[in-house]
């Protein structure tokens, strides 16, 4: 008996149907909840680098955005200077646009500033989104909610940048915030 190609062996989300590395991150990762606060943070950065670009585009340099910022760690990011930004802007293996590399910058010092004031970034959104996951319903296509506004607002008060609705509710959907399977897809489940 033949083996399905890999785009047909379970109905997909539409947006994952077309590449390897797409289905591998949608089976794998996207909407799986995430309740690490470095990894949160890590995930916020990456959906900031992917405004105005294809998801794929960040996916397939992820490692590299992973090295060139030192695993993501925030206390070390906080640390780079106008030196690091001039580095970062020659490094082939992350998309290199100056206002978001020092967005990142500031945001993880924006990070660090909040758990400093005891406020942890895993904790933050859990009070904001109680009662995740949402499910939108059966086939609603949003790119931004109420939430994801409110949220924006609250990540900016804190001194986050690139962070707007749009981007925010991308965030939501990649950490698990929000179950936005399409409804034919073997990764779908109904709202309990």
């Amino acid at each position: 008996m033949p083996v399905p190609a890999p785009e047909t062996d379970h109905p997909r989300c539409r947006w994952a149907r077309t590449d390897p590395l797409l289905r591998q991150y949608h089976d794998e990762e996207w909407g799986v909840p995430v309740r690490d606060s470095r990894l949160l943070w890590e995930t916020l950065v990456l959906e900031s680098f992917q405004a105005g670009l294809s998801w794929l585009i960040v996916l397939r340099r992820r490692e590299g955005f992973r090295r060139a910022f030192t695993g993501f760690d925030p206390e070390k990011v906080a640390r780079f200077t106008d030196e690091d930004v001039e580095r970062l802007m020659q490094d082939e293996g992350i998309i290199r646009a100056r206002a978001k590399i020092v967005a990142t910058i500031g945001n993880a010092r924006a990070y660090l500033a909040m758990r400093d004031n005891g406020e942890d970034f895993a904790d933050f959104m859990s009070k904001l989104v109680p009662d995740a996951p949402i499910h939108n319903p059966s086939g609603t296509v949003l790119s931004q909610s109420p939430l994801s506004v409110k949220i924006s607002k609250e990540l900016k008060s804190r001194g986050f940048r690139f962070v707007g609705p749009v981007i925010v509710y991308a965030w939501m959907q990649a950490v698990g915030l929000v179950h936005d399977h399409d409804p034919g897809c073997f990764r779908y489940t109904p709202e309990p």
